[in-house]
């Protein structure tokens, strides 16, 4: 059988760092989320589409795995945030083996991070004070989507959310409507990290990559080495 494009045949040719020399200072940061951090205001300033994305990737009870991309929402020395229905396939395999490893595709710069690490649920009150920042109609949408259930058709799913909208009225437009609640199964997760492995292209393939890997008594919890691309 053809397939055309030949996805074999496809290649880029990493040149954003400068031969013969390495893509990290020599005095790497002591904590791995202080390099993060200049990273991630790099792909901001440089314009990339939601830099936040994450390829977020979990494990059933049974060790079936699944990824999909979800968005980064904050971060610190204490892990990575996001949030999402805790009946979706995500929740409940975070239920039942809660680690999880991250992904932050930057490819426009030629760098990719890689977090792996045990995963808890954000306190109550932390997922609540964020539900409230989100735009009306995320909030609508948190209660109106089953998420990862079947549904019989887009109407139904429609139909939900508009019947939902009219209980919560949009206060832009009802300045007196109530205040959409965080619904019970909707929180905040946090990613604790053990390893975090920054990579940035080069040339030939000779990528460059430095992990952090948790390890405590040494260099304030984190060994740091380079990896053969």
């Amino acid at each position: 059988m053809r397939h055309d494009p030949d996805p074999a045949r496809l290649r880029t040719d990493y040149d954003g760092a400068v031969p013969g020399r390495s893509s990290f200072p020599a005095d790497l940061p002591d904590d791995p989320v202080d390099l993060f951090a200049a990273w991630f205001a790099d792909a901001v300033a440089a314009g990339l589409p939601e830099p936040n994305a994450m390829i977020l990737a979990t494990a059933s009870a049974e060790a079936e795995p699944s990824a999909r991309i979800v968005l980064l929402k904050g971060y610190g020395t204490d892990g990575f945030r996001f949030f999402t229905n805790h009946t979706s396939r995500k929740g409940r395999d975070l239920a039942a083996n809660p680690r999880a490893a991250l992904v932050f595709p930057w490819h426009p710069m030629q760098r990719q991070v890689r977090v792996s690490g045990p995963v808890h649920p954000l306190p109550e009150e932390e997922s609540a004070a964020y539900f409230r920042t989100r735009p009306h109609g995320s909030q609508i949408g948190a209660w109106a989507s089953r998420q990862s259930s079947v549904i019989g058709s887009r109407e139904e799913l429609d139909a939900r959310f508009a019947e939902l909208a009219a209980r919560w009225p949009d206060p832009a437009e009802r300045p007196d409507a109530p205040e959409v609640p965080k619904p019970p199964f909707w929180g905040g997760y946090l990613v604790v990290p053990e390893e975090i492995e920054f990579w940035q292209g080069r040339p030939d393939r000779m990528h460059d990559r430095i992990r952090y890997r948790r390890s405590p008594g040494e260099r304030d919890g984190w060994v740091v080495e380079r990896l053969c691309p």
